[in-house]
Parts: structure tokens; C-alpha cells; sequence
């Protein structure tokens, strides 16, 4: 009698990791005594303020729950039901949010462009703003960009200033999708600043879950005259959180020591690893550069039903063979090297 193999979900999803340590303490210590709910409480205002130091930025921040709350509320405060959105076609926002967008903004459309490795294309963008103007069609209104993407790779600067010239030239915003932008700020070494408000992005989207936090986003306003009432879009939507200060905590204990940027360069170097020891084996290739800590590789039917018979956990992203396996805050050396070893006798 044969047993299968214990299931390894350690690069199935950044979700599945658990919760780092300085997000655990601070809501520990925010578990102590009694505080003012629905965000009257000083975790609250402290994580906010934390945020605008990061950004060096005065911004209005809100705190909901999870990535798809954020973009589509996010979205909504920006659109009138007769308005598109323009995203990237593999972007989470069109693939995986169930409609959010639309449902939340009372059916703003999703207008979908291309561009290589997940980005979208500036002059994409423009043909798609500009290929209708009559009253018969959605008047485009936000330009949507994921970062890092859903392919794993990174918008520079300069890359994100180019797509936001597009979106002012033809009075649109721009909304960052920022599940793992601690990922991308790793990747590029550069400050948030340089990438999301200075680059034109006029709401930010912060994903802490990926991060190292149990659960929670920051839906980050530059332009503060767009988050007029967004309280009340949030409260209506069932992410205004009456115990609010342990939705915000983990985001001090994130922030407050730079845990934020640590996690993610850690997930981004075990992603690295990952791959240069992958791209050296037989029949491996990468479906997809490796920037951020996304692992995307081209794997036979073959070799990826070997590597499931063995218990990893991985999902199918890139056509039919092209898999996805992600890497978290607390990734190791060894269980990267533990993959490796199992694909190295597969592909043997």
C-alpha cells in the first residue's frame, strides 16, 4: 500500500506563508487593555503616519482587509458607472477579483491592453484611450498598473512616469495595484516615492498580507481631494473594522524598523536562487524574467506531475507549461534547495 507524499505549500502562494514576527508583536501588544474602536485608536493614527513617512508624502490612508476590497474600492472612488478602467490583461484586477470592480463601482467597464512580461504598453494604453470618443463607448477614466506584476516583473520609474504622462495627457488616474510592492521597492533599491506619486500614481493600493501580515491593505490616497467620503464607501462595503487597531498594528511593527523592505528583498533573493539553480537543469527554462519573488517555469507535463507526485504545490500561470512558484518573507535556503533537488531528479 502506498501513501502519498506530504503536500508542500511553500511555493504554492506568498499567502501561504505565516505571520513575521514584528507584525505578530505589534498586534500582541495591541491586544493589551482597551482602546476606541472603528480607528479612533492611536495604532491607527501611528500607521497611517508611518505610511506618510514612508512615501515622505501627506496622504490620506485607509485600512480594509484584503487586495481586492482595496482595488476595487480604490477604483470606485475614482469612477462613475459610465467609466473604463484600462488594466493589463493578466492583471489580478481583470483575473482573479470576481468582478469587484465592476460590482463596486455600479459596473464601471475593464478595458484590457497588453505589454510584454505583465506591464502595460504606454502606447498600448494611448491606441485604447483613443481608439473611441463617442458617447456609444465607456469613457476611459483610470489606468491601472500592477506592481510588482502578475508575470513577476517590475515598472521602473520611468516606465510608470511614461504610462501616468499618457493617463494626465487624456485626463485620466492612475491606480497602483500594490499587492507586492515591497517586492518591487526591494527589486529597484530605490525609494516609494520615486515610483508611485512622484511617477504620476495617484492612488496606491499596499498589500501587507504578502508582506508578512495575517491580513490587511492600505488604500493609499496622493491626491487626497479623490478620497472625498471613501470612509463611507469602505464602511458600506463591510471593511470599516471595529476592532480597527489589529487591522493596523501589524502595519507599525511592519514599518516602524523597516521589516516592510527587509521581507520583501528576503522573498526576492530566495527567488533568485530559485531560478539561477532551475535554469541550469535540463529541460528547465524561465517563462518569465525574475525580478520580484515570482518563479515562473516552463516545465513538461512531464516533470511538473513528477514534482506534484512528490508533494509541491504549484499552479499553472503561463499558458500549459508555464508554472508558478512564489516565494515569502520567511522562504528559506533550504526549502529552495529542497525544490531544487526534487526537480534535478525529475528532470535526471
Amino acid at each position: 500500500m502506498t501513501t502519498s507524499p506530504e503536500l508542500r505549500y511553500d511555493f504554492a502562494s506568498d499567502n501561504t506563508a505565516g505571520i513575521c514576527p514584528e507584525a505578530w508583536g505589534a498586534m500582541e501588544r495591541a491586544n493589551r487593555g482597551r482602546l476606541p474602536s472603528y480607528g479612533d485608536d492611536p495604532w491607527t493614527t501611528r500607521a497611517a503616519d508611518l505610511l506618510r513617512d514612508v512615501f515622505e508624502r501627506d496622504c490620506d490612508v485607509y485600512f480594509v482587509f484584503n487586495g481586492t476590497a482595496a482595488n476595487a474600492l480604490a477604483i470606485a472612488a475614482l469612477c462613475q458607472s459610465y467609466h473604463s478602467v484600462i488594466c493589463h490583461d493578466v492583471a489580478h484586477l481583470e483575473r482573479d477579483e470576481c468582478g469587484a470592480t465592476e460590482f463596486f463601482s455600479n459596473g464601471t467597464k475593464v478595458l484590457l491592453a497588453g505589454g510584454a512580461g505583465g506591464r502595460l504598453d504606454p502606447a498600448g494604453v494611448e491606441r485604447l484611450v483613443t481608439a473611441r470618443r463617442d458617447i456609444h463607448f465607456p469613457k476611459p477614466r483610470v489606468v491601472s498598473l500592477t506592481q510588482a506584476t502578475e508575470l513577476g516583473t517590475v515598472y521602473t520609474p520611468s516606465e510608470v512616469a511614461a504610462l501616468s504622462d499618457v493617463a494626465r495627457r487624456h485626463g485620466l488616474a492612475v491606480h497602483m495595484d500594490g499587492a507586492r510592492v515591497a517586492n518591487a521597492a526591494a527589486a529597484l533599491g530605490v525609494p516609494l516615492r520615486r515610483f508611485t506619486w512622484e511617477a504620476g500614481v495617484d492612488v496606491l493600493c499596499f498589500g501587507g498580507t504578502k508582506n508578512g501580515m495575517a491580513v490587511g491593505d492600505a488604500v493609499v490616497f496622493f491626491r487626497r481631494e479623490l478620497a472625498q467620503e471613501f470612509d463611507y464607501r469602505c464602511k458600506q462595503a463591510g471593511q470599516l473594522c471595529s476592532k480597527m487597531r489589529f487591522l493596523a498594528a501589524p502595519w507599525v511593527g511592519l514599518l516602524e524598523g523597516g521589516a516592510w523592505l527587509r521581507n520583501g528583498a528576503r522573498a526576492n533573493a530566495m527567488a533568485a536562487r530559485l531560478a539561477e539553480g532551475a535554469a541550469a537543469l535540463p529541460g528547465v527554462e524561465l517563462a518569465a524574467p525574475v525580478q520580484a519573488n515570482g518563479v515562473f517555469l516552463d516545465l513538461s507535463d512531464t516533470v511538473a506531475a513528477a514534482l506534484r507526485a512528490r508533494g509541491w504545490v504549484f499552479y499553472n500561470f503561463i499558458g500549459e507549461r508555464g508554472h508558478r512558484f512564489m516565494c515569502a518573507w520567511d522562504t528559506s535556503e533550504a526549502v529552495v534547495d529542497a525544490l531544487l533537488a526534487d526537480l534535478r531528479a525529475v528532470t535526471a
